[in-house]
């Protein structure tokens, strides 16, 4: 593997996100570093190997759209399930979404299906090429414009130019 900034920086950030998920399973206990620090490593190193790094461009402003659009989103559908759950004759149809994609193959995909899998009412199912199965709570809700929204937020906090589908 060839040595660039982009693997320097991945192995930084892994690192340092496997010690302190190290610390939290640990209670932090300072005696626990000797094996830590070996599993740490091991870690990194097979998080390299499994996910290279790639240089990926991040927008400060598309970030912060980004959080307020998940944060309003998952307030959003939240209280939707808890309606669900509160009224339990809404007669809920669960049902799946297929829906093509416009990201770009790659992280920006990802992203979006492990997004979407963290709001209420759905849950990713399969990421095959680009199409995303989606299971949802009620099948009348409209997925696809929500994916949209969602694909929209991600392409400007990744600097990504969505494809048509057709």
């Amino acid at each position: 593997m060839k040595l660039t900034l982009a693997t320097v920086r991945a192995v930084l950030w892994r690192s340092a996100l496997f010690a302190v998920l190290w610390w939290a399973l640990t209670d932090g206990r300072p005696d626990s570093w000797g094996v830590g620090s070996v599993s740490v490593a091991f870690a990194t190193t097979v998080s390299i190997y499994l996910l290279p790094p790639v240089n990926t461009y991040v927008s400060r402003i598309g970030l912060l759209r980004f959080l307020v659009f998940f944060i309003v989103q998952s307030l959003r559908g939240g209280a939707q399930v808890a309606g669900f759950a509160l009224r339990p004759r809404m007669g809920l149809r669960p049902g799946f979404h297929e829906i093509d994609l416009r990201l770009p193959e790659g992280i920006g995909r990802v992203l979006l299906a492990n997004t979407l899998s963290l709001l209420p009412g759905t849950l990713s199912v399969e990421l095959q090429g680009n199409r995303l199965c989606l299971h949802v709570l009620d099948e009348r809700a409209p997925t696809e414009t929500e994916v949209r929204a969602a694909e929209s937020r991600l392409a400007d906090l990744l600097g990504l130019t969505l494809h048509t589908t057709g």
